[in-house]
């Protein structure tokens, strides 16, 4: 564990001037959406009601941390709880597929002629578009859980798959002078190769993910989640609760993904890309 959090705090020193202004980004949204509340409730108090400004979301946000919310009945970390365990699920089926399947549509013509139809036919197809009949089939905990893998799946395979194919030759053929085999050309030369493309995919899937979710259980009705939550809210008109659910919603994206980020950074100057 410290380990980890002193490769994180190496990281965010090295990318200082970047936290920075990402800083600066939140503080200047802060100011607008200050402006735009002052604004609305100068001109109709009722509408104002819609976009509480950013210190009475903070309240309630605080408020929530260890209170029932009044829409569900549940506590916010609950709900949380439920939609980050969909969230991992959904990544950890769609990487342990979409790796593989990548790998080898990327190195064999044959695999890619073979899925290539198939998969074409499925990645238009929006990942919400599924959800009442995954809702059918795997019920209300896994139908948001697949959901959630389809939106994850795609971004991951086709950067594996411009990963595998994109391996120079030349350190093939040099692995091979050096009396390397197949297994040993896969292992230390075609993988960690894709491996940068495979974090790329990663941080874009995981921002698709949580998109995926919330929509997911907006539509998983009374199956918990921080949709679920959100949408609870604002029938019952509690709008700084629902601007907490959403305000939540972005900080855990921001965070897995901006951890993908740092790693793909990482990634990324370590094999000599940066």
């Amino acid at each position: 564990m410290n380990s980890v959090l002193a490769w994180l705090s190496k990281a965010l020193r090295s990318n200082w001037k970047r936290v920075l202004l990402g800083i600066l980004s939140v503080v200047i949204l802060l100011v607008a959406w200050y402006m735009v509340s002052w604004w609305l409730e100068s001109r109709d108090p009722v509408q104002a009601s819609l976009v509480p400004p950013p210190d009475e979301v903070a309240d309630s946000f605080w408020w929530l941390l260890s209170h029932r919310d009044r829409a569900t009945g549940v506590y916010l970390l609950d709900h949380m709880f439920t939609s980050l365990e969909r969230v991992f699920l959904g990544f950890a089926l769609a990487l342990g597929l979409a790796l593989p399947a990548g790998i080898l549509m990327g190195r064999s013509w044959m695999a890619e002629s073979l899925a290539r139809p198939i998969v074409e036919i499925f990645r238009p197809i929006p990942p919400l578009a599924w959800a009442p009949a995954f809702l059918i089939i795997f019920k209300i905990f896994w139908g948001p859980v697949a959901v959630v893998f389809l939106g994850v799946f795609f971004p991951i395979l086709f950067n594996v798959m411009l990963g595998a194919r994109s391996v120079d030759r030349t350190l093939i053929d040099a692995a091979r002078t050096l009396g390397a085999r197949g297994s040993d050309i896969f292992t230390k030369v075609v993988l960690p190769y894709t491996f940068p493309y495979l974090m790329t995919g990663i941080t874009v899937g995981l921002g698709i993910g949580w998109m995926c979710i919330v929509a997911a259980e907006f539509v998983a009705a009374e199956g918990g989640g921080l949709g679920y939550f959100i949408l609870a809210n604002s029938d019952w008109g509690y709008y700084p609760e629902m601007y907490s659910g959403m305000a939540l919603i972005g900080m855990l994206s921001a965070l897995t993904t901006g951890v993908a980020g740092l790693i793909e950074g990482e990634v990324y100057k370590r094999m000599g890309m940066k």
